[in-house]
C-alpha cells in the first residue's frame, strides 16, 4: 500500500501509534508506563556531582534526576526541570532546566524571547505571514518557534495552538515554588506524539487498526535481530554497554557486493534503531571494503541520519575498523515492552 498512514490503537490497554510508509512500519510508539520524555517536574536539588558540573534532584515517587551544568544551585532548592530522555537502568533521569512547550504548530520557549520560524519553511512570504500570525496571537511573555507543520495550516488553528501552549507555560511557571517534588505535566503519550510530530494524509483511529493495517506483523519482526537488506543482511543486537550491528553480504563476497551491502545497511540503520528504541553507543561492523570507499559510505550515513528525528552523532572509524555512532536515548527500548505485551501480539 503506497503512501503514509498513521494508525492509532492500543496494545494490552496501552496507547500505541504506528507510522506506515508504503506498507512498511517506519515508526512505532508504545506507552511504557514510565516517566515520559517531555514531562515537567518541580524537583528539589539533592546533591551536586563534583567534577561533572551537575546536580542530582529528587522527583516524586522516589525517582532521581540529573541536571548537567547546574552552577549556582544549592541542596534543598526547588527547580523546574523537563525530562529530556530515557534513563539507563539504575541511573538518574536526564533533565534540563530549559523548558519547552511543544504542540503541533508551535514551541513556546520561556526565557528565550523572539519569534522564529522553522528553517524547513523556505518561502520568505510564507515565513513573513507566519510571523504576523504569531505576533497577533502571542501575549509576548515568552519566545515562539513556528514548526514546519504550521506551513499551510489554518490561521485560527495556529493562533489556538499558541494560546494553548502559552497558557500551559504560564500555569507551570506559576507553580515553581514548593517544598516537595511534584509532577506538573505528564508529557505526551503515543497518540499525542503522533498527532504532534508525524504527518500523513490519512489517520486510522478505529479499534483493531494494528491488525487490519498489518502493523502487528511488522512488530513481530522487531523481535528478530537479523534484518534483510536485499543486498545482504545486518544483525542489530543491544548489549548492556552498546548496540552491536554486524553487516554481511551472504554468499556473494565480491568487493561490489560489500559496498552494496554497506550502503543498504547505512540506509536501513536509522529505521532499525528507531523502531527498536535503541540509543547510546552504537558500533557497526561493516563488511570489509577498501578505505577509498569509506567516504561514499559516510556520505550515505549522514544523509540517512539527517532525515531521522532523533539526535545522532557520527563519531567515525575506530582502529579496529568499526564505525561508531552516539545516539540520544529519547525512547525506552522496545524489547522489554514487547515482551510484556507478547500475549497481545
Amino acid at each position: 500500500m503506497k503512501g503514509r498512514r498513521i494508525v492509532l490503537d492500543h496494545l494490552g490497554g496501552r496507547p500505541a501509534a504506528a507510522l506506515m510508509v508504503d506498507g512498511r512500519l517506519d515508526d512505532l510508539l508504545i506507552d511504557d508506563e514510565g516517566v515520559r520524555p517531555g514531562a515537567i517536574f518541580r524537583g528539589l536539588c539533592d546533591r551536586p556531582m563534583k567534577g561533572q558540573g551537575g546536580m542530582f534532584l529528587r522527583l516524586p515517587d522516589g525517582d532521581r534526576a540529573f541536571l548537567r551544568g547546574a552552577g549556582g544551585l544549592k541542596p534543598g532548592q526547588s527547580l523546574l526541570v523537563q525530562v529530556t530522555g530515557v534513563a539507563e537502568p539504575g541511573k538518574a533521569i536526564p533533565v534540563t532546566d530549559r523548558l519547552l512547550f511543544k504542540s503541533r504548530f508551535v514551541i513556546v520557549t520561556p526565557g528565550a524571547p523572539g519569534i522564529n520560524v522553522s528553517r524547513a519553511i523556505q518561502g520568505e512570504e510564507v515565513r513573513a505571514a507566519l510571523r504576523i500570525i504569531a505576533e497577533e496571537a502571542t501575549d509576548g511573555a515568552h519566545g515562539l518557534i513556528l514548526r514546519s507543520a504550521a506551513e499551510g495550516a489554518p490561521e485560527e488553528e495556529i493562533a489556538e495552538d499558541i494560546a494553548s501552549m502559552e497558557a500551559l507555560a504560564a500555569a507551570v511557571l506559576a507553580d515553581a515554588a514548593g517544598t516537595e517534588p511534584e509532577a506538573l505535566t505528564e508529557g505526551d503519550g503515543p497518540h499525542e506524539l503522533a498527532w504532534r510530530d508525524w504527518t500523513a494524509p490519512e489517520v486510522v483511529t478505529e479499534p483493531g487498526g494494528f491488525a487490519r493495517e498489518g502493523v502487528l506483523d511488522e512488530i513481530e519482526a522487531l523481535g528478530r535481530a537479523e534484518i534483510d537488506l536485499g543486498e545482504g543482511f545486518m544483525s542489530v543486537e543491544p548489549t548492556r554497554a552498546l548496540v552491536a550491528v554486524d553487516v554481511n553480504t551472504g554468499a556473494d563476497t565480491s568487493p561490489a557486493a560489500a559496498l552494496k551491502a554497506n550502503l543498504a545497511a547505512s540506509r536501513a540503520l536509522p529505521r532499525a534503531l528507531r523502531l527498536r528504541g535503541l540509543g547510546g553507543q552504537v558500533a557497526v561492523d561493516f563488511v570489509s571494503m577498501p578505505k577509498a570507499q569509506r567516504k561514499q559510505l559516510e556520505q550515505s550515513l549522514r544523509a540517512s541520519f539527517r532525515a531521522d528525528a532523533i539526535e545522532t552523532s557520527l563519531v567515525g572509524w575506530t582502529q579496529m575498523g568499526l564505525f561508531e555512532l552516539q545516539r540520544k536515548r529519547e525512547r525506552p527500548p522496545m524489547a522489554p515492552i514487547l515482551a510484556a505485551l507478547k500475549e497481545h501480539l
